[in-house]
């Protein structure tokens, strides 16, 4: 396996190199067929421009493209509004959810991303729900943690993680990673698109599009409406 920097690192470059190939500008919600109620693709308040994603944290598509999020929302200094969508078809993904939440709610919002971070670079080697506690056990211990004995037994966690399924499922999210761009008006999804042809998916695709949007809204005051977001990057 590879290191994190590594792998990460070589993503990185890919995408990069993808980018260039592709130039997708942000044309603003031309897949309207693939969502129903969009009312949710807006930027939190404060921000002009916002990536808009939902994962899912035994998905190989979105730990490829976590990397790629990560380096943009960094370079062009966007936030990254997570939603988790665990797929029923997915053996651990929801266990794995419900303990980033833990973190994030109880601990640490920024040991929780870590955690998240650590789960996709592992996945590979995470084939069950006793490889996930296994794995989990040793990150905490590693992280100077304490592992609860139980880590949802009020089933706050596992509400917060539904809820945010239920979102995508008003939305119309059938696959995972989907990733949108916004801006108060309008919006461009980047991956998750239901239409056909080579590269509609791609998500090397985001650097344009969201320079796009950047140039869209340049001079433009940020809206102060409120999304439904429950984390942001």
């Amino acid at each position: 396996m590879l290191k994190r920097s590594t792998l990460f690192a070589a993503v990185a470059t890919l995408a990069l190199c993808g980018s260039v190939a592709a130039r997708a500008q942000f044309a603003g919600t031309p897949d309207p067929s693939t969502f129903r109620d969009t009312s949710m693709l807006k930027p939190p308040a404060g921000q002009k421009v916002a990536i808009i994603e939902f994962f899912d944290l035994e998905c190989p598509a979105c730990r490829n493209a976590y990397p790629i999020l990560k380096q943009v929302s960094a370079q062009a200094h966007v936030p990254i509004v997570h939603y988790d969508f665990p797929l029923n078809i997915h053996v651990w993904s929801k266990d794995a959810a419900i303990f980033a939440r833990y973190l994030q709610d109880k601990v640490n919002p920024q040991l929780a991303e870590q955690y998240r971070t650590d789960v996709f670079q592992q996945q590979p080697a995470i084939g069950s729900k006793d490889d996930l506690q296994n794995y989990t056990r040793k990150w905490m211990a590693a992280h100077g943690q304490q592992m609860p004995f139980v880590v949802d037994p009020g089933g706050r966690f596992a509400a917060e993680v539904q809820a945010d399924y239920a979102l995508g499922q008003k939305l119309n999210v059938t696959r995972t990673p989907t990733i949108v761009v916004a801006t108060a008006n309008k919006w461009q999804i980047v991956s998750g698109s239901e239409g056909q042809g080579p590269g509609v998916n791609d998500v090397n695709r985001i650097y344009s599009i969201v320079e796009g949007a950047e140039k869209q809204t340049a001079g433009v005051t940020a809206t102060p409406a409120r999304t439904a977001v429950r984390k942001k990057s």
